[in-house]
């Protein structure tokens, strides 16, 4: 029996597949979940900052309005050519000595109004939902007897704001204590 030797050059391509097979390995195993990683810190950030600054917005319409809003576009608009918004985010609060823009600047370095229309990671729309109440007062004379039912329906006294990527919700449709804060504070 004579058995046959492989020659160099089968011996020198395997050892190259190997060397390619270790550097793709590296490249799937140790590279990219490290890319993966940083993009995941970039929207979850990214996205905090643009719900942080809905939030501001939020109060910004609540304090000319005495109610919220749940219309994204309205919203934008209102940050974007209110002359109210505008002299906010120009003003310096003399007690604070700091501007009093209540605004955050986003991971680019400037805050810009339409960015708060869409998450950064799926580009969705943020889910802004206001509550509706119904509260019913009953109305009686002196002897007892009911005169009047009065209802009223109050409309966007609490907001609540959700990002479709799973990064965070800001406000309570049900608990006013909660009315401003963010699920990650």
């Amino acid at each position: 029996m004579s058995s046959k030797s492989e020659s160099w050059y089968f011996h020198a391509a395997m050892y190259v597949i190997i060397v390619i097979l270790i550097g793709v390995l590296i490249k799937v195993a140790i590279i990219d979940p490290k890319e993966i990683v940083q993009e995941e810190k970039y929207y979850r950030l990214e996205s905090r900052l643009r719900m942080d600054n809905l939030k501001e917005a939020e109060i910004l319409w609540f304090n000319k309005y005495s109610r919220f809003t749940n219309d994204l576009d309205s919203l934008v608009n209102f940050v974007k050519s209110d002359p109210y918004v505008d002299s906010i985010i120009n003003g310096y609060d003399s007690i604070a000595r700091r501007p009093s823009n209540p605004f955050d600047k986003l991971s680019h370095g400037e805050f810009t109004p339409d960015s708060l229309k869409h998450t950064p990671k799926s580009l969705a729309a943020y889910i802004l939902q206001i509550d509706t109440s119904l509260s019913v007062d009953t109305v009686v004379n002196r002897q007892g007897k009911v005169l009047r039912l009065d209802s009223s329906v109050v409309i966007g006294a609490r907001y609540y704001i959700e990002d479709p990527d799973g990064y965070g919700t800001v406000g309570s449709l049900d608990n006013e204590a909660l009315k401003n804060t963010s699920s990650w504070e």
